[in-house]
């Protein structure tokens, strides 16, 4: 990864994106894509659209979800601790005594949340897990009236924003779901810049992905392209205790994922398959025998219809803390689209 776009990976990580906040990592995606982008304007969704050659045909769009689990303020008790209500969705058993940040109009403040400890609980609710009104943020404050005068409710919690570097190309934050996605899709942006494209390309960083698919229904009704194709994170199964005959087997550093079944167009996956083969671009083929529950499933449904593909990052240990990825699987998912966008022209026929 070269030195500005690790840079601007960093940025997404360390930037807060909860469903329905994402204004802050949009502001980010902007700067990036005013460099590389012949067009950037943001719709009144808040999807941030970077169009290369945007008078082109066919319209391809390139969508990754800049949206992010997290928790958001419901209550302050008398005594200042916050009640908190879900995001997205949450593994109760992991966002137990974590470090937490409260994004508020005055800045961050830092929390944790936790419940009583261990000696205190009853058996019975030892062997239980909690749910949200049993649990708290704790943000040190003496009483209710110290507390609200920092914060409101409504206002977005995430975990504590970071990324750390593991062995091997393997970097671990919260949020690489789907902040993976973003820097993939603006990534492929950077490389195309200067290339010839006889397609217009659109890469959109959708919002409101965790709570429905929101961004992407509203910006590929906009865009109107004729393909599609989201990235999304998808489960790594290369960790202890997966079932590799129901998910497939997914490893980290051994190229992003390609998918195929109904969700998916055939001629759209038979060019990524063909692209990544001439361009010897490693990439993992699955099965996905539903609808998926990412941006590809409503990019697909898109007025007429819309020839869809979708690439999946493996992912280790989704929707927790300590997300894990290969920063190879990045580039070469960028690798990917680029030049399956270079190769689109107008007289490919797109019917199954």
């Amino acid at each position: 990864m070269n030195e500005s776009s690790l840079e601007f990976f960093r940025s997404l990580l360390l930037t807060p994106s909860p469903s329905g906040y994402e204004r802050p990592i949009q502001d980010v995606v902007r700067v990036w894509a005013q460099n590389y982008a012949d067009e950037v304007r943001t719709d009144r969704h808040g999807n941030v659209l970077a169009a290369l050659n945007p008078a082109g045909q066919p319209r391809i769009m390139l969508a990754g979800h800049c949206d992010q689990i997290g928790l958001m303020v419901q209550h302050i008790d008398d005594n200042g601790f916050l009640y908190v209500q879900p995001i997205g969705g949450w593994d109760m058993q992991i966002l137990l005594g974590q470090k937490l940040t409260v994004w508020t109009r005055q800045g961050a403040i830092a929390g944790v949340v936790s419940r009583r400890a261990p000696h205190l609980l009853t058996s019975e609710e030892r062997n239980k897990v909690p749910q949200f009104m049993d649990i708290w943020v704790d943000i040190g404050a003496k009483d209710r009236d110290e507390a609200q005068a920092a914060v409101t409710p409504g206002d977005p919690v995430t975990l504590e924003l970071g990324m750390r570097e593991l062995r091997n190309g393997i970097v671990s934050s919260p949020g690489l779901d789907d902040k993976v996605g973003v820097w993939t899709v603006m990534e492929t942006l950077r490389l195309l810049r200067g290339r010839a494209l006889r397609a217009a390309v659109y890469c959109v960083s959708t919002v409101q992905e965790e709570i429905g698919l929101r961004g992407a229904t509203t910006s590929a009704y906009g865009v109107d392209p004729a393909i599609g194709i989201a990235v999304d994170v998808t489960h790594a199964t290369d960790t202890p205790g997966n079932d590799k005959k129901q998910l497939g087997e997914t490893r980290l550093g051994s190229g992003p994922v390609v998918f195929r079944g109904p969700n998916i167009n055939p001629r759209v996956f038979e060019l990524l398959e063909d692209t990544a083969k001439a361009h010897e671009i490693s990439v993992q083929v699955r099965g996905a025998p539903r609808a998926t529950g990412t941006d590809a499933n409503v990019i697909q449904l898109t007025r007429d219809g819309v020839a869809t593909g979708l690439i999946g990052i493996p992912n280790r240990y989704m929707h927790s803390p300590v997300e894990l990825v290969h920063t190879g699987d990045l580039e070469n998912a960028a690798r990917l689209l680029a030049e399956f966008c270079a190769a689109v022209s107008t007289d490919r026929d797109w019917t199954p």
